[in-house]
């Protein structure tokens, strides 16, 4: 049955079939059940060619090729992947993935601080603001999306293990990057969001859909908290390499 507004992306199909089925182009086979979705850009093919990862398939887009990496990681296979930026691109990818077995999902990327947050600091994000499109493709209609609690509690006392400090949240995942404006940015600060990103609603409400665990992890990046000044500051990149150790880790202790 299809939710009708006048509003096109309020409008929900709750029940028929995909015309074009997520897995109808993979050759790859089954693919792990733990999944790690990187945002990390070359930090994740580097780590594949040092430890000798297979590639399990390659996803062809127009603008760049996918590898799906698989990792034989102590004795577990875990799915390594960077996913493109953005949230309709990295939910397609996503999709993906899910149908042909990864069911137990971490994200790690990072993320725009909008309240007073040092760079590199790491975040944990509870809920999302779904303020970008695809996930009301994939749920109805609601303010926010709740993350997964087991996912959240795995990512927690990992952190706590290695006396990483972090910071519970919830993320504004939003599409517009260039229209993050000030007054949007002091809305959000003021309803409870910390930190902005593209993609942590989608991908929950995909994972939610398909009926896989999902759970995110962000560190910060740029700086958004003063609105008269933007600063990019290094946009994260010394956390690249400790997130993916980390993310690496948290899918070990993933029940």
């Amino acid at each position: 049955m299809i939710i009708r507004n006048e509003i096109p992306i309020l409008e929900y199909d709750d029940k028929s079939p995909e015309v074009i089925a997520p897995d109808h182009d993979w050759t790859g086979g089954r693919l792990p059940e733990k999944c790690l979705f990187a945002f990390l850009g070359d930090v994740v093919h580097k780590y594949a060619k040092e430890h000798d990862a297979r590639v399990a398939d390659t996803l062809i887009t127009v603008s760049h090729d996918i590898n799906v990496y698989v990792l034989d990681d102590e004795e577990e296979e875990i799915c390594l992947v960077q996913s493109p930026i953005g949230a309709a691109a990295s939910a397609q990818v996503l999709d993906i993935l899910i149908s042909c077995g990864c069911r137990k999902v971490i994200a790690v990327g990072s993320c725009g601080v909008l309240a007073d947050l040092e760079e590199n600091t790491f975040i944990v994000p509870v809920k999302a603001l779904r303020a970008e499109g695809a996930s009301y493709h994939y749920l109805p209609a609601s303010r926010y999306i709740e993350l997964d609690e087991v996912p959240i509690s795995v990512i927690a006392e990992t952190f706590k293990k290695h006396k990483l400090p972090f910071v519970t949240c919830t993320t504004w995942s939003t599409d517009g990057f260039f229209r993050e404006t000030k007054d949007m940015v002091s809305y959000r600060l003021e309803e409870g969001c910390q930190v902005v990103e593209m993609e942590c609603a989608a991908l929950a409400a995909c994972a939610r859909k398909r009926g896989a665990v999902f759970g995110q992890f962000l560190f910060t990046a740029d700086s958004l908290a003063n609105v008269h000044e933007y600063d990019a500051r290094d946009f994260g990149m010394d956390s690249h390499e400790k997130a993916l150790m980390l993310g690496l880790e948290i899918l070990r202790n993933t029940p």
